[in-house]
């Protein structure tokens, strides 16, 4: 049996899985910053690697927090909000320069409100001291999303190495509604009756 050395095994705000969520929410001005910038091949490719790399971590983190036995308060905070916070900012981007455009903003916007309603039911249920648990289809989702904002970014760059890049990237990210559409009901139907059970208790 391997015996971790303390500093690898306590938990703490400074953590290894935790430096990787703080990794990737600092990557997130970094992939912004550079989708700022005109139209080069060369500055996708460099906003794909970092995006890549903080998508990356997305597993690491809660793969090593559970290994080694450091999951955290903070970690479970900051998990699913980096998540949020870099496919956001992305989508809103991209929705800037127009790689996404037309109808394939409806998707985009269903994504968004839906991170926002969940969010916002995760939040009054956690008042209540009760606990969601992440669904299958949730981080297929959560993956689907994440690979069709790659796609995206690498968008008019990727069209020369890979022709239908931005296509491959809209079809997915259309999948990645679908399946928003489909994750935020049944977490809405799961907390529905919470809600209801607490407008129903006695006042006073």
């Amino acid at each position: 049996m391997t015996i971790l050395p303390d500093s690898v095994r306590r938990p703490g705000p400074f953590s290894v899985p935790n430096l990787l969520t703080y990794g990737r929410i600092l990557a997130i001005p970094a992939v912004v910053g550079l989708l700022f910038w005109p139209r080069e091949d060369w500055v996708r490719w460099i906003a794909l690697a970092i995006y890549v790399i903080a998508a990356v971590t997305d597993y690491f983190d809660g793969y090593l927090a559970r290994a080694w036995h450091q999951q955290s308060a903070i970690g479970r905070m900051l998990d699913p909000i980096a998540d949020k916070l870099l496919v956001a900012s992305c989508l809103l981007m991209l929705a800037a320069d127009q790689t996404i455009a037309g109808l394939s903003l409806w998707a985009a916007i269903i994504i968004l409100c839906r991170e926002i309603l969940v969010s916002g039911l995760r939040e009054f249920l956690a008042e209540l001291k009760v606990s969601v648990p992440v669904s299958r289809v949730a981080k297929w989702k959560t993956a689907a999303q994440l690979v069709a904002v790659g796609f995206l970014i690498a968008g008019p760059a990727g069209e020369a190495v890979l022709p239908g890049t931005i296509i491959i990237g809209i079809v997915l990210l259309w999948l990645a509604a679908v399946l928003t559409i489909y994750t935020g009901w049944d977490y809405f139907r799961s907390g529905i009756r919470y809600l209801v059970a607490e407008d129903e208790k006695p006042k006073g």
